[in-house]
């Protein structure tokens, strides 16, 4: 009951996403997500706080850091 609750992974079409993170250049608000490269929509999923965030991202979505685009 007061473990550590699993992080399970959830799959995404990755044929025409992009994992992205978008950050607020006033605030510095992050938020995760996937960006569809043919209409260039955004689903935002997650917001980014610290780190811990950010590795819970990758690892619910099987996303490794290198692949994640930052947009401003």
């Amino acid at each position: 009951m007061f473990g550590r609750h699993k992080t399970k992974m959830i799959s995404y079409d990755k044929n025409g996403k992009i994992p992205v993170i978008r950050a607020s250049i006033c605030t510095g608000e992050k938020v995760a997500g996937f960006k569809d490269e043919a209409t260039g929509k955004f689903e935002d999923l997650m917001v980014i706080r610290e780190d811990s965030d950010l590795k819970k991202f990758m690892k619910q979505y099987g996303v490794r850091e290198e692949e994640i685009k930052k947009e401003w």
